[in-house]
């Protein structure tokens, strides 16, 4: 296995690993690749739903998708543009779909239950477009002046996705959708897997427990815009085989738009938290996490 970085500040591109199979070994070793990269591309692994379920879970508890996709395998998340006959899903009578609102975040922080990874494979992609951009929240903390490491040290912020779609112009009125993602508490600034400080941040970070709203959203802006600067950003153009595996305590990342009712994309996500139960969010958002 040997392991080729992307990008100046973090990403490492993993070739010869095995992931229908995962030994300890396997197991050491991507632990150790991920505390360093954070986000590691491993090249030609296994196209199997069950596979990519086995190697998830070698490194934690599956945060399981809620049901109703017939396409894959009960508990993946299904990340693609597709019906469950595998045919384009054509477009809303508004014409919006929801990654028309999509920015920077991470994965999960709605949960109650503390997030670890995520891992997405790539079955089928548009010649064109449809890259996801990630971002290493590590160097953004590192890059950050004394003055704001000390500001940011003990803020909490909370992270509510239906505020953040309001913010950005979006009406939200499912009622039922609002009380299984509930708006959730989270420090801002937290020690990744190596050691190193990183911020846990989003565009769903929508206010800070103490300060003004008005106040609140200059700051997370602000932030957010340092944040998101280009040479933060490592873009991945996806090929089929590729799995890319993301830590979501120390990144963000987002889509980029592709022609979604030209071209199919068929991409297949699993989530896994630090420990807990194998509960869907909504789940495990109706029960008291319990420490590790």
């Amino acid at each position: 296995m040997d392991i080729n970085q992307l990008h100046p500040r973090f990403v490492g591109e993993i070739v010869g690993l095995d992931t229908s199979a995962p030994n300890p070994e396997t197991v050491e070793f991507f632990e150790q690749a991920m505390a360093e990269y954070a986000v590691c591309v491993i090249r030609d692994a296994s196209l199997s739903d069950e596979d990519q379920i086995h190697f998830a879970r070698a490194f934690g508890p599956l945060e399981l998708a809620p049901p109703g996709r017939k396409r894959i395998t009960a508990g993946l998340y299904d990340i693609s543009n597709l019906t469950d006959d595998g045919e384009i899903v054509p477009p809303k009578p508004d014409g919006a779909q929801p990654t028309d609102f999509e920015l920077f975040h991470t994965d999960s922080p709605f949960n109650s239950w503390p997030t670890k990874w995520s891992f997405l494979l790539a079955y089928v992609t548009p010649p064109e477009g449809a890259d996801t951009q990630y971002i290493d929240t590590r160097a953004v903390y590192d890059d950050l002046s004394p003055e704001m490491k000390q500001r940011v040290e003990t803020l909490k912020v909370e992270h509510d996705l239906f505020r953040a779609l309001q913010r950005n112009g979006v009406k939200f009125e499912d009622e039922e959708m609002r009380k299984n993602y509930p708006r959730m508490t989270h420090p801002l600034v937290r020690t990744s897997a190596n050691g190193r400080r990183a911020l846990y941040m989003g565009w769903h970070g929508v206010a800070i427990p103490g300060m003004p709203d008005d106040d609140a959203h200059r700051f997370l802006d602000d932030l957010y815009q340092f944040a998101t600067q280009e040479k933060y950003i490592y873009s991945h153009k996806w090929r089929p085989g590729d799995m890319v595996v993301w830590d979501n305590r120390c990144t963000m990342h987002s889509a980029t738009s592709f022609e979604r009712y030209r071209y199919k994309r068929d991409l297949r996500r699993a989530t896994i938290n630090e420990y807990g139960p194998e509960v869907s969010a909504i789940e495990a958002n109706r029960t008291e996490p319990q420490p590790a």
